[in-house]
């Protein structure tokens, strides 16, 4: 009884720890997109933000000019909403291949979501399409190339050695694809199209729209529910091949539902905000450094930090200079010296 009686104990102090962990995570997210209202060259006071908020969200009546309103609701406030989303994304994929691969220098990219989303949008630039149509491009690219990885490491075997052969075959389909930014970049044109393309792969979500946020939706939250709801899985599938087999879990099912769910998210946010680097292997370990690694908390407390970290690092990009930097230079900068320091 003493023994029973002190394991409750424990749970109990395990889910009160975690729900303060879940409520400081949700408080700095909070904090963050106040800040982000605020960080632009347009200034405008946080009373100010709250009541066009309030205005928009319930329709109550208050004074304002009709560039703050067009500032704050339509250029911060979507811009916020994107990088919430985007963040979310890349970290919770981040934390899924990381526990699926039983490897913490995976990132959502490994099997080579980002640079087929690239290649699909550097051809749709190069052709012409409108806007639209290049994150339909990126979109169907991003999964294409993953589905190919997949495909090509089942031809070629199974058994022990899958996941290894899995995560080679995303290594090589995402060298060919890099190959092909290269040639579309070789042969664009230098004063308009190869601009363009440059950019986008740079990362940047100062252009998104509602439309864009609209477009992002449907794909994340089909691509979210599934990961959320298989995170004590991964748990056992961090136990091994065998032990997760001996508990009745099917590896192979979970492993591409993981995939899969992640594949979805990476692609959707990288057709509509470009490539940004790093996001899903440092807040992952992060989160895992301040909550442990039972993925019932990793998960969930991803989607928090990597909303956070992807606002403050947007925050950087518009307010440390005079001109704005591209999200994936300096995300890229930040994750730099962190992948050194984790090694």
């Amino acid at each position: 009884m003493g023994e029973k009686a002190e394991g409750g104990k424990e749970r109990r102090g395990a889910e009160a720890g975690g729900a303060l962990l879940f409520f400081l995570f949700f408080f700095g997210l909070l904090f963050a997109i106040g800040i982000s209202f605020l960080i632009g060259r347009y200034p405008v006071g946080p009373g100010t933000v709250l009541r066009m908020l309030l205005f928009r969200l319930f329709g109550v009546p208050g004074n304002w000019n009709k560039a703050e309103l067009t500032v704050v609701l339509d250029i911060r406030l979507p811009r916020i909403l994107a990088a919430m989303l985007v963040g979310s994304a890349l970290a919770i994929s981040g934390a899924a291949y990381q526990g699926i691969f039983k490897n913490p220098m995976v990132s959502p990219d490994i099997l080579g979501a980002s640079a087929g989303a690239g290649i699909g949008a550097a051809i749709a630039l190069l052709l012409g399409f409108p806007p639209a149509l290049v994150q339909i491009s990126a979109f169907a690219f991003g999964i294409l190339a993953v589905f190919l990885a997949y495909s090509l490491s089942r031809a070629l075997g199974k058994g022990e050695d899958a996941v290894l052969l899995l995560v080679l075959c995303g290594m090589v389909i995402s060298t060919l694809c890099q190959s092909g930014i290269s040639f579309v970049k070789y042969v664009a044109d230098p004063n308009s199209t190869l601009p363009e393309i440059t950019y986008w792969l740079m990362g940047s979500i100062a252009k998104v729209s509602y439309r864009d946020l609209r477009t992002l939706l449907p794909a994340y939250g089909i691509g979210l529910l599934p990961l959320l709801l298989l995170r004590w899985r991964l748990n056992v599938l961090s136990l091994g091949e065998e032990e997760a087999k001996a508990l009745g879990i099917n590896t192979g099912k979970i492993r591409l539902i993981t995939i899969i769910s992640s594949t979805l998210l990476t692609a959707a946010t990288i057709s509509v905000a470009g490539v940004v680097g790093f996001v899903g292997l440092m807040v992952p370990h992060l989160v895992r450094f301040i909550a442990g690694p039972n993925y019932r908390r990793v998960l969930p407390l991803s989607v928090l930090a990597g909303a956070c970290f992807l606002l403050l690092t947007d925050d950087l990009c518009r307010g440390m200079l005079p001109y704005e930097i591209p999200l994936g230079i300096l995300s890229s900068v930040i994750g730099g010296p962190f992948f050194v320091l984790i090694l």
